[in-house]
């Protein structure tokens, strides 16, 4: 049973508690909790609002907390308890799927002011690690259910709590009690769970080997990938986000290259750690050289170079194996992110590239 909330109002010669009710519209509470998820006590980003799954119905409001975890929040409405708690369910079961690919576009069908990173930063820039501003190299490890109501039932109160207690299912139900006093509306949250008793939900991060390292290559006018094929590299920068996580590489670490909407394109052994473009020397039939005195396709890779926060860097790379970008390998489920570098840890991933790129594991 939930604990009970209760509001008083104190004056000079008065003292009385008020009533509570129902609030007469739930959508209400949808934008109050679009303008404030801290009502759900969680530090939360809204990401998305009514947005269509796979079953074809629409899930409220999809929450991303500073670690990269989702939140499904469910309004009850006038739903049964049983189609309320199914259809959290049945969102949960599609939440899990999400790649940060799919966060992103839901976040701009949500929000076309701002992109998902620049929300994210500003969002939790003082709640993430020192040196880790950005969106978590492992998005979507975890998610959660919260059902919120103005009035739960007995029936609701007791399949959530059945689901949390007897299978540890990651769910909550929170009721907001609606009180009325001199003209002014008022809103009170009670849990059914103590938030610090709801089950941990399992996370699906996995054992890295200590090894391989996954580098996102976005191939374009800065950098191109026929470049770092010629000339053994792979790069990243136009902004400090980008070229942060390169510092991970160390020599000898061994990099599977993706192109995003493409697919991976090649991996090979780290030789030279990261350097700034203007820095950065390859062999020719000419002796060392710089990049930039090269041949390169990619026409604007020396853009920003005086700029320490925005040129490009790069590192240094002996390919075992790589390809053109026509022939990229991708298969459904296979691992992607936004990050330029992060540890892959990924095992279907893993094995799959094993394969495909015939190198030992």
């Amino acid at each position: 049973m939930p604990i009970e909330f209760g509001l008083w109002r104190i004056d000079d010669n008065d003292f009385q508690r008020l009533s509570s009710g129902k609030l007469n519209d739930e959508s209400r509470l949808e934008k109050l909790l679009i303008e404030d998820p801290n009502m759900l006590g969680r530090d939360l980003l809204i990401v998305g609002q009514q947005i269509r799954t796979a079953s074809g119905n629409r899930l409220d409001l999809l929450g991303i907390d500073a670690d990269g975890d989702l939140h499904i929040i469910e309004l009850k409405r006038d739903r049964t308890p049983r189609d309320v708690v199914a259809q959290a369910l049945d969102y949960a079961s599609w939440v899990r799927q999400l790649t940060y690919d799919d966060i992103t576009d839901i976040h701009d069908d949500f929000d076309d002011t701002r992109e998902f990173e620049e929300a994210f930063g500003e969002k939790f820039s003082s709640a993430r690690p020192e040196g880790a501003s950005g969106v978590p190299e492992d998005i979507n490890q975890t998610h959660s259910l919260t059902i919120v109501a103005s009035e739960l039932d007995a029936a609701t109160e007791r399949i959530v709590e059945y689901l949390a207690e007897e299978y540890s299912v990651p769910v909550n139900a929170v009721r907001f009690n609606y009180y009325q006093d001199d003209g002014r509306e008022y809103i009170g949250r009670t849990w059914l769970i103590d938030p610090q008793e709801t089950p941990e939900p399992p996370s699906k991060r996995e054992a890295w080997n200590g090894r391989d390292y996954y580098a996102s290559f976005g191939h374009g006018k800065h950098r191109s990938w026929s470049d770092a094929r010629e000339y053994g590299f792979i790069s990243g920068g136009q902004g400090e986000w980008y070229s942060r996580t390169l510092d991970q590489l160390s020599v000898d670490d061994r990099i599977f290259v993706h192109i995003p909407k493409r697919g991976y394109v090649g991996v090979g052994t780290v030789t030279k750690e990261k350097t700034p473009v203007g820095e950065f020397e390859v062999e020719t039939d000419d002796g060392t050289k710089s990049i930039l005195d090269v041949d390169i396709d990619a026409e604007a890779m020396d853009e920003n170079v005086e700029d320490e926060a925005l040129r490009e860097y790069l590192v240094g790379v002996e390919w075992i194996d790589d390809r053109p970008l026509e022939e990229a390998y991708w298969e459904t489920g296979m691992y992607a992110n936004q990050n330029t570098v992060t540890k892959l840890r990924n095992q279907f991933s893993l094995e799959r590239l094993y394969q495909h790129f015939d190198v030992d594991e």
